[in-house]
């Protein structure tokens, strides 16, 4: 009798559908494009240098790097849901916050430190998204989810950008368009009563006990076969999106156009990213995860290999920065979709932020394994320029390929078919 009861329960309950996680990550990218492109360009109309514009685009990166020491806070303590409200009012005033300052050269040291801590609460808002996504996505979706909530991410970021950018021409007013962003992400709020919030089973009355539960339950994960094939894959050189840091400093070897450099870089391809996002989730639903993840990193290779040996020209810039746009956002989706497969539930916020924080890793030291590609010279072409810096990429994401392909053979992970979602 209990046991009909559980499965009418069961079959009665209605997961939530994986758009709601593109909301849910709404605001972690208004903030970004806000200060990477409305303020950046405010500022640079007024003859604010280059070096102080990209101190503020620095600014939203710093909490990204250690962010995983606040995650163990979100799933020890309160709900996900609650965190989520707090930081999300909390990422609004910070938004609203770099709006009250004038534009000009002294409001800068002021903007830099604002940024820095608005953008505590948008780590708690990704980290309690992520969370909520681990528990109340069925695994044979945990792909398409996956897609949405990167491009929600970026989509936020185009959004942030675009419409504050929109309205700061239209109104002399520098908290207008802060006010009508902040007001946006107060508004994805309303995603969460699309959601039902799994009981923890982390949390505890007692503090020591919730901890020791917390950290058991992290280690568990990453001692398993599956736990140990995703660290090793955050710290390949593989799907990273380094040559998107490279474009604009690069473009000139292609006669690019600054107006060129500014649409590759801007809304245009963080449009087609994150739909590169939506299309890799619905793959990573329909194949192995691990296996996809490889697939979209050598697309990502051989993309980077056909822009070296076409024409260098303004028009081939456009089209291959745009289709390795699209080959990184398959790439996000592949990595994430792999990481909610392997982390499971439990301590789920924080184990995901663990391998989002190292995945960091790759990105750095391939931007500077590229750039001194780009700035070397010598008498092999193939090896230095531009062409050396597209060859680096490729070679790189075949070695992580190969290393990884080596891994799973070590560790005799064998193909899992995945459940196909109705």
């Amino acid at each position: 009798m209990s046991d009909n009861i559980s499965t009418s329960v069961k079959a009665s309950y209605k997961h939530a559908h994986p758009i709601v996680f593109l909301f849910l990550m709404l605001p972690f990218g208004i903030t970004t494009g806000y200060v990477t492109v409305t303020l950046a360009y405010q500022f640079g109309k007024i003859g604010i240098s280059m070096s102080d514009i990209a101190s503020l685009a620095a600014a939203t990166l710093w909490i990204s790097i250690v962010k995983f020491l606040l995650a163990p806070f979100v799933d020890g303590f309160l709900t996900l849901k609650k965190w989520y409200v707090i930081s999300c009012l909390f990422t609004a005033l910070g938004v609203l916050a770099m709006g009250v300052f004038p534009i000009q050269a002294s409001s800068l040291t002021p903007l830099i430190w604002i940024i820095i801590v608005g953008n505590i609460g948008v780590a708690f808002l990704g980290i309690s998204a992520s969370g909520l996504l681990a528990h109340d996505v069925p695994d044979e979706m945990k792909g398409r989810a996956s897609g949405y909530y990167n491009a929600g991410n970026l989509g936020g970021t185009g959004l942030g950008g675009f419409v504050g950018l929109m309205l700061a021409e239209h109104f002399s007013s520098t908290w207008i368009p802060a006010l009508v962003l902040a007001i946006l992400c107060v508004f994805c709020c309303f995603g969460l009563f699309f959601i039902k919030e799994q009981a923890s089973t982390i949390r505890h009355t007692d503090i020591g006990k919730t901890l020791s539960s917390l950290f058991k339950d992290i280690g568990q994960s990453i001692i398993t076969k599956m736990g140990l094939l995703a660290l090793v894959l955050s710290f390949l050189p593989l799907g990273t999106g380094a040559l998107q840091n490279l474009w604009a400093g690069a473009a000139g070897s292609w006669n690019a156009s600054a107006a060129t450099v500014e649409f590759v870089n801007g809304l245009f391809s963080g449009l087609i990213t994150a739909g590169g996002c939506l299309i890799g989730g619905w793959i990573c639903d329909r194949m192995d995860r691990k296996n996809a993840y490889l697939l979209f990193g050598l697309l990502a290779a051989i993309c980077a290999i056909a822009m070296a040996y076409s024409p260098h020209t303004q028009t081939m810039f456009i089209i291959w920065t745009s289709v390795y746009a699209f080959a990184i956002g398959l790439c996000y989706s592949g990595f994430s979709a792999f990481v909610f497969e392997v982390i499971g539930r439990g301590a789920a916020g924080t184990k995901y932020t663990v391998f989002a924080c190292l995945s960091n890793i790759p990105i750095l030291y391939m931007t500077k394994v590229e750039g001194w590609f780009f700035d070397s010279k010598g008498s092999i072409s193939a090896l230095h320029g531009a062409t050396g810096m597209l060859n680096s990429e490729a070679l790189f994401g075949i070695i992580g390929i190969v290393l990884f392909l080596a891994l799973v053979r070590i560790l005799r992970i064998k193909k899992e078919p995945t459940e196909l979602a109705s």
